[in-house]
């Protein structure tokens, strides 16, 4: 009796493999293999038949669950079985003042869709309001105040409900849709005008048969369905109910930065107006991503549409402004002077610097709904602290043709990407032998490096007043013992400003004596000459300067150009550098030191390693 075929294989050479196994133990068929044969061709056949078939349920087994599947359609129909909806595109948004010219009546009313234009790079973009605003004269002046508008174009679409017809479907025939400015109206029929205006169910919690709610998924083509209760949760659609959509079509982040707004069409009926922008747009982005949908999905669900946990916090953020690249929450217990009763929550942005005051207080206002009453959440922006790298390699000239130039320019590619792809984040830590391996990777040639590490962060005084200023580093500072490097300028410095209190235009410096305080000096040829030697302090191992009562007359240019700040450098205690709370962190590699040197033991040009020469571990202190 043959034995049963083996089904453990499903590459090509394997199956066939299998199946001239299983007819060998068989005596009707003798010719199958040898190429050439007609039964060999006929084995091909099956073969690449159940490879097929095998990769197809793989791949459909894949898809069935969110962490493996890689379709579109199916990440976005496994999230909403947990009740989750992708984010659509997203419209820059601006904010405006506008002052209506030559205006008169009682009240002057902005409809909504009116137009504004921008350009960004040359090119020209619409905004529009997204609302119907009236104001009144005040002092004989009509002024449409911190005004929102989004980039794109008004678009109004209308069904007529058919009960009768199973497959109806109200889908947004519109690709670029911004949801969140989507308004649903049902008009009662085409005989009678009644609207009433519906509202986004945000769950199922309150829901009765009357409630006036419609529900929005993610569809083919990545655009938006629309569909309504059914007379359970939620009322339900009657035959001949008209569904209005009005909704903005945006180009995503494209008019990102635009500044200056002129009017586009008319006011009330009045052509000429004033335009002061109070934020320049921001905030446009693409559709959430696979990948974001698949990190995002599930810890929504475990939210529960509700903010007491800190994740809580981050998946609503981030479900709220899709422009987040990466969000931080922490309790004010937590802070570095604990506030009893405030969440902070800090949002690096994907485009633009930080977020507006307005941006903030939108956010603050839609995560009320999820909070508890007790606490207040409090957006803060991000902090960056900068990391300078002093890279010394070497490498052996016989294993290259490249010359040191070029393999300086690919290592500063290396520490680029290593940049781009670990750190600008909240949880981007900065791990020394990452960095110094991706160094010696970026060539086959590079035998090994010394990476030193500094730290630096800005401080942007107001000149002519004696202020303190405190600039936190959270990562321990180098000090083995107290007193260390005094006469050399301890493990603080910076660049250059002028103070009150010194008669002279010297321009001066910061360092630390290595027991905790700040220094002031101005150099005399190579001597500094100290005018206070306690103008602040310094904690070594919280890694805080403190600059008790500066009066700072004026700044120094910084990396060559004019500048309203000032450079203060720590050498860390530790190469491994953590953000904490809001911090990120950044290498800045403009001010960073690359140097190649051939190795001359590798290479042969030296004598028992005689003329060899090493760099420092250790940074000049």
């Amino acid at each position: 009796m043959a034995n049963k075929l083996d089904i453990s294989q499903l590459d090509f050479d394997g199956i066939k493999d299998n199946l001239k196994t299983f007819l060998k133990q068989q005596d009707e068929f003798t010719d199958y293999d040898f190429e050439g044969s007609g039964m060999n061709i006929l084995l091909d056949v099956l073969a690449y038949n159940t490879h097929y078939l095998g990769y197809n349920a793989n791949m459909l087994a894949n898809e069935m669950f969110l962490d493996s599947a890689d379709q579109r359609s199916s990440v976005v129909s496994l999230a909403k079985q947990v009740g989750y909806t992708p984010r659509s595109a997203s419209s820059s948004k601006a904010t405006i003042d506008v002052l209506v010219n030559n205006g008169s009546g009682s009240s002057i009313t902005m409809a909504r869709g009116t137009k504004f234009t921008s350009t960004v790079d040359g090119t020209s973009y619409s905004f529009v309001n997204n609302a119907d605003v009236s104001v009144s004269p005040v002092d004989g002046v009509y002024k449409f105040s911190n005004l929102d508008i989004f980039e794109g174009t008004y678009l109004n679409f209308k069904y007529t409900a058919n009960t009768s017809d199973q497959d109806q479907r109200f889908i947004i025939p519109n690709d670029n849709v911004d949801t969140t400015t989507l308004t649903v109206k049902v008009q009662n029929s085409s005989s009678d005008s009644t609207t009433n205006t519906y509202t986004l169910a945000q769950g199922i919690t309150g829901l009765d048969s009357s409630s006036k709610v419609y529900f929005l998924q993610e569809v083919e083509n990545g655009r938006f369905e629309v569909y309504f209760g059914d007379g359970v949760l939620g009322q339900a659609i009657s035959d001949g109910n008209i569904i209005i959509l009005d909704y903005i079509t945006c180009n995503r982040d494209e008019a990102n930065g635009a500044t200056t707004f002129t009017l586009g069409g008319t006011i009330g009926g009045f052509s000429s107006a004033t335009i002061t922008t109070v934020s320049n747009a921001d905030d446009g982005a693409d559709p959430e991503s696979i990948s974001s949908i698949k990190f995002n999905a599930p810890r929504d669900y475990t939210s529960q549409d509700r903010a007491v946990t800190a994740d809580d916090y981050k998946v609503l953020v981030k479900r709220l402004y899709a422009n987040a690249q990466s969000v931080q929450v922490y309790g004010g217990e937590d802070g570095a002077t604990p506030e009893y009763g405030k969440v902070f929550i800090s949002i690096k942005a994907k485009s633009g610097a930080n977020l507006t005051v307005a941006t903030k207080n939108s956010i603050v206002q839609s995560l009320k709904q999820f909070g508890v009453a007790s606490v207040r959440p409090v957006i803060i922006d991000p902090e960056t602290t900068f990391i300078t790298l002093d890279t010394s390699f070497k490498y052996d000239s016989g294993a290259t043709t490249k010359d040191a130039s070029t393999l300086e320019t690919n290592v500063l590619s290396q520490i680029t990407n290593y940049n781009n792809d670990t750190l600008k984040n909240f949880t981007g830590v900065f791990r020394h032998s990452r960095l110094t391996e991706a160094v010696n990777n970026a060539d086959t040639s590079i035998l090994s490096n010394i990476t030193t590490v500094k730290l630096y962060k800005f401080i942007t005084p107001t000149l002519n007043s004696a202020l303190k200023y405190t600039v936190s580093y959270n990562n321990a500072f180098f000090n083995p013992h107290s007193g260390h490097n005094a006469n050399a300028g301890g493990i603080i410095s910076s660049t250059g400003f002028k103070i009150n209190n010194d008669d002279s235009t010297n321009e001066h410096f910061l360092d630390d004596d290595g027991a905790g305080n700040l220094r002031v000096y101005y150099l005399s040829g190579t001597t500094r000459i100290y005018t206070s030697t306690t103008f602040g302090t310094v904690n070594y191992s919280t890694g805080e300067v403190v600059l008790t009562s500066a009066n700072i007359t004026s700044i120094s240019n910084v990396d060559g150009a004019a500048s309203t700040r000032i450079r203060i450098f720590a050498i860390p205690n530790s190469n491994d550098i953590v953000p904490v709370r809001n911090q990120v962190l950044e290498i800045d590699t403009a001010n960073s030191t690359i140097s190649a040197d051939v190795d001359e033991v590798e290479s042969g040009s030296s004598q028992a390693g005689t003329t060899y020469t090493t760099t420092s571990s250790y940074s000049s202190y």
